[in-house]
């Protein structure tokens, strides 16, 4: 129970960054394009997670045989491949569409990876319980109330970013799988190297990426890079080794109300009753999920820790 409880509140703390994240990822590209705007946070963000490695690496004494260390480098190496690509392909689709996309109707949409990490599940054979899947529900009309402006209309850039949230849904399997094999910090840091590379070419090809653009663009590529990829991404990492999947996406999902939360406290902005609804939905649905952990996937040995 109390690594659920960390591992729960791991994840909290990633909807929060992820959810201050979201106007540094808009505002970034005023200097830069999207591709190198990638490439270069995710770069930072690798590089960021050098030192903790290194750190636990000298506080602790390797105990390892030659054969299981052999084996955990596999495992890091395609975790690190798996989760990259994955996760190449849901910033870069995302970040794209951003520039055509009202921020929030983009925060609806990505989060729409609450319907697709469940549909992922019942496809590889998981049972999932009524209990959460009324939390699901209460979460998208959550989602909806807080993120969807009633005169919205869609464009081809919703159905694009739809692909989007497909990825991040394939993201969150993908770690539930390989966090529980490898050390978060190195998961973390190699999914964003490979990240930053594909971002690269992207980049060289689509772009003219400038060192001064870049460094305008700094404060921006900070956040996102240091604190969203090196901090946020590591604790999703971390949390998802005690959480179930389908659970782990409800509290990230959270990022949405953290995200109009922060707008009220450092932009002066007010909340209306329409999204004040839709915080205290997506809230409820979490706490919902919560009461009978051991109902989420009857038969799964894995939920129980």
């Amino acid at each position: 129970m109390k690594k659920q409880f960390a591992a729960n509140i791991a994840l909290v703390f990633t909807a929060l960054i992820w959810g201050l994240s979201f106007v540094a990822q808009r505002s970034g590209m005023e200097y830069v394009g999207p591709y190198t705007f990638n490439a270069v946070r995710s770069f930072l963000g690798s590089l960021s997670l050098l030192p903790v490695i290194a750190f636990f690496k000298l506080l602790y004494a390797d105990t390892r045989t030659d054969e299981e260390k052999h084996n955990q480098h596999k495992d890091l190496f395609k975790g690190g491949i798996f989760c990259g690509i994955a996760l190449f392909l849901a910033m870069t689709i995302q970040q794209y569409c951003m520039q055509y996309v009202p921020a929030g109707k983009a925060g609806f949409i990505s989060a729409l990876y609450l319907i697709f990490v469940p549909l992922i599940a019942v496809f590889m054979g998981k049972k999932i319980h009524k209990l959460l899947v009324i939390s699901l529900l209460m979460a998208i009309i959550g989602l909806y109330l807080l993120c969807f402006k009633s005169d919205a209309s869609f464009n081809i850039y919703d159905l694009i970013l739809l692909v989007s949230a497909f990825f991040y849904g394939i993201h969150i399997i993908v770690v539930a799988h390989f966090s529980r094999q490898s050390n978060a910090a190195k998961l973390s840091c190699f999914q964003f190297f490979v990240v930053g590379v594909l971002s690269s070419l992207l980049a060289l090809v689509f772009e003219t990426p400038l060192l001064s653009a870049i460094w305008d663009c700094k404060i921006h590529l900070f956040f996102a890079g240091v604190v969203t990829c090196g901090v946020a991404y590591t604790l999703q990492i971390f949390g998802q080794k005690n959480t179930p999947p389908i659970v782990a996406s409800l509290i990230m999902s959270l990022e949405s109300v953290f995200a109009v939360l922060g707008g009220m406290l450092l932009l002066n902005e007010t909340l209306s009753l329409r999204e004040l609804s839709g915080c205290l939905l997506m809230i409820a649905a979490v706490i919902l999920s919560k009461l009978k952990p051991q109902a989420l996937y009857p038969g799964d040995s894995n939920t129980k820790d």
